[in-house]
């Protein structure tokens, strides 16, 4: 099975929405139903430079997607850092390989855009998503926090 990956386009997020609420998580905060405060995020997004929303497809259905946010900063000698975030899978194609050709794929657009980090968050409830990560070589080197702001 080929994972074809490319630039999310706006007739996209229907797709990509879909994605997102199809696990545990996501089926609670994720709705299909409105599509409208999606498409308004991605416009943002589209308009961001270094922020890309990238989907992968199997033959011509898309069945993956991730966020690839690009950072500059001081910190590490001026290291880039690329982020990624939202990774998901089709759920009934996950544990076929299409994971870690997503991350692949990520790296090698993080590596082309200057960046010499890779770094993420995972809920930590998603053990399984802890254990592809190490074995894709991410190490859980830090602790993170949120706050929401509203």
């Amino acid at each position: 099975m080929t994972l074809r990956c490319r630039p999310a386009r706006r007739e996209d997020v229907a797709a990509v929405v879909a994605l997102l609420h199809d696990d545990l998580l996501g089926e609670g905060r994720e709705h299909l139903a409105d599509l409208t405060p999606y498409l308004a995020a991605f416009d943002a997004m589209a308009a961001e430079t270094g922020n890309q929303l990238i989907v992968g497809e199997v033959s011509g259905r898309i069945v993956a997607t991730y966020q690839l946010i690009f950072i500059s900063g001081l910190s590490h000698a001026g290291t880039r850092r690329a982020e990624i975030e939202a990774v998901r899978v089709a759920a009934n194609l996950r544990g076929q390989g299409l994971g870690a050709d997503l991350i692949r794929d990520a790296e090698a657009r993080a590596r082309a855009a200057g960046c010499g980090v890779m770094q993420l968050t995972t809920n930590k409830a998603r053990t399984r998503a802890h254990a592809f990560y190490c074995r894709l070589g991410y190490t859980p080197s830090h602790e993170g926090f949120k706050k929401a702001l509203a």
